[in-house]
């Protein structure tokens, strides 16, 4: 009885599990073509894997050509199941071998799975001149050269004058590269260009696709050119030194792959950009260089005023181009209107596609007396590169009208505009200096023998207690002089750590300032000199004063790091851990001893 029911259990347990077996064992069908190398000598081999994550029939593979079948079909299958999932591959290889130099296309396989047709995605191969070592496993170098690149993107290499285009610096790294640090060995100067450049605020890592195939990328610098003169322009090449982590052959006890360290310097190249001139055909004869897109209008506060008040006019251009790089026009103002000199206002924010925004210049303007005075139009004119032709822009004519206030007086000769002018005070704005201040006598009070004059003869006496006190406190202080050396030490060693504060992200500085601040906090602390420095007499000093040991060892682990960073790279992360290590660990050290 007991045996059935065991049965039973166990046949309902299959029937419940099952489905979840089978539902798990469903995932998407993967068919992949997996060359060993893309590009190879004449003289070497190639490897051609083609995989699948789910069994099928009726493999037709491409026809290879311009390669020699040297060895295959060779089949491989493997199933395994881990954490109730079943993992399943088999591939189909072959090795080939190149007839000729040239570039050829490892064509498409078929397979049948599940009733389906599936095929590989078609990879070029670059067959060179023979090599000297064939199918020797490529170098550390070797897989740096072909998988890092930098790369200067230019949105137009043929631009006009005055047109913004975009440059950005993308380094591109792929086969599992890890790029650790990098510096800048030779920024371009961007000569016969204005120039700014787009921040952001953090590296990122992210897809991209070079020469066809998928990479990541970092974007490196991004910036915004306007060519200021026409012709032959050349951006200066970017030069970097990298700092990456390469993949190995080689494994750990884990099965994981090794990576080995190395350093690269890879540039972008110079880039030649072609600046086309403005046409001469249709150029206004008020053309400023102004080049884009934009509004004009010119505006004033208020129309109607009194004799000495002001007014504001605003002549303001708005759009997208080269906002910085123009002169705004003149407004042309009657003779009997104050006028001040304008103030420059500009909004723009500039981005990849260049600068937008608005430039104006107001204008105080103040009349003395009364009557109409119209400000005539004014017109600016610009290139447009979108329409590839000069446009111009126009304001509308403006009134102000004086309501109140003295009338010109014309004198003989002189014209009514430019006639003598009284001025007006009529407003809170503009005020005279007064020439009759109405100014009234003081009394006369005595200092001697007030309270002002009691503490300035006695405050100086109950002062000197105070120095007394304070140089004897002085002399005692010059007196130890073992004191005053630790307590230099001290301030030296808090010295050179704020240095090394200051200089994070820079490796070797970083480095050498903290080595120094170690050093001299344990001068001060040990009262031993330079030349005695060595761990082993270090951990027996720091021993014998009762640190604790796990204290000691990372004191010693900074003292390695520092000699380390002169020939491993660190990262800015392990900086800024090792700077809050050294403040612990002094910190720690000061308590025990």
């Amino acid at each position: 009885m007991i045996r059935k029911l065991f049965h039973i259990w166990i046949y309902a347990l299959l029937c419940f599990t099952g489905p979840l077996w089978a539902q798990e064992e469903q995932e998407e069908v993967s068919f992949e073509l997996k060359l060993s190398k893309e590009k190879l000598g004449v003289n070497e081999k190639l490897r051609v894997d083609f995989s699948m994550n789910q069994d099928g029939d009726n493999f037709i593979p491409p026809d290879f050509n311009g390669f020699r079948i040297v060895m295959g079909p060779t089949q491989a299958v493997s199933s395994t199941f881990a954490n109730r999932k079943r993992y399943y591959s088999k591939t189909y290889s072959y090795i080939l071998a190149p007839e000729s130099k040239g570039t050829f296309t490892i064509g498409q396989g078929t397979i049948v799975i599940a009733g389906n047709t599936y095929k590989t995605i078609p990879k070029k191969v670059v067959v060179t001149d023979a090599v000297d070592t064939p199918n020797a496993p490529p170098t550390v170098a070797d897989i740096a050269d072909e998988n890092l690149h930098l790369v200067a993107e230019v949105s137009d290499t043929n631009p006009y004058l005055n047109e913004p285009i975009s440059v950005v610096y993308k380094l591109y790294f792929r086969n599992s590269l890890v790029v650790t640090n990098f510096d800048f060995l030779d920024n371009p100067k961007y000569n016969n260009f204005w120039n700014q450049e787009i921040p952001f605020s953090k590296y990122r890592i992210e897809n991209g696709m070079y020469q066809g195939q998928p990479a990541y990328f970092i974007v490196i610098k991004r910036m915004v050119l306007y060519p200021q003169k026409s012709g032959e322009l050349e951006i200066e090449p970017m030069v970097l030194k990298v700092n990456l982590e390469v993949p190995t052959e080689r494994r750990n006890f884990f099965g994981e792959r090794l990576y080995a360290s190395t350093e690269k310097t890879v540039s972008a190249g110079k880039r030649l950009i072609q600046a086309k001139p403005l046409p001469e055909e249709g150029k206004p004869e008020d053309f400023s260089g102004a080049v884009g897109d934009f509004e004009f209008t010119v505006d004033v506060s208020r129309r109607i005023l009194n004799a000495s008040e002001s007014l504001q006019a605003k002549v303001r251009v708005k759009g997208s181009g080269n906002l910085k790089l123009f002169e705004l026009p003149k407004l042309n103002l009657p003779s009997a209107l104050e006028v001040y000199e304008p103030e420059f206002e500009e909004e723009v924010r500039t981005t990849l596609s260049g600068m937008r925004g608005e430039v104006s210049e107001n204008y105080t303007i103040v009349p003395s007396y009364r009557g109409k005075y119209p400000i005539p139009e004014i017109s600016f004119s610009y290139f447009n590169p979108r329409t590839q032709r000069y446009e111009r822009r126009s304001s509308n004519e403006l009134t102000i009208e004086v309501a109140e206030g003295p009338t010109a007086v014309p004198t003989p000769g002189t014209p009514p505009a430019v006639s003598t002018r009284t001025p007006v005070v009529s407003s809170d704005q503009f005020h005279f200096i007064k020439l009759r201040p109405n100014l009234e006598p003081r009394a006369w009070t005595p200092f001697f023998g007030t309270s002002t004059h009691w503490i300035s003869w006695l405050g100086p006496l109950a002062l000197i207690p105070l120095f007394l006190l304070v140089r004897k406190r002085r002399e005692k202080s010059q007196q130890d002089v073992e004191g005053n050396k630790i307590r230099r030490a001290n301030r030296l060693a808090r010295k050179y750590l704020s240095a090394a504060r200051k200089t994070l992200g820079d490796k070797e500085a970083f480095y050498v300032a903290l080595e120094k601040a170690l050093h001299n906090y344990l001068k001060a602390r040990l009262k031993i000199e330079t030349s005695e420095f060595s761990k082993d007499k270090i951990r027996e000093l720091l021993s014998s004063r009762g640190a604790d040991d796990a204290v000691i060892g990372e004191f010693l682990g900074l003292l390695e790091n520092c000699e380390m960073a002169r020939y491993s790279p660190f990262s800015r992360v392990q900086m800024e851990q090792d700077y809050e290590t050294a403040s612990q660990v002094i910190n720690a050290l000061d308590k025990n001893l």
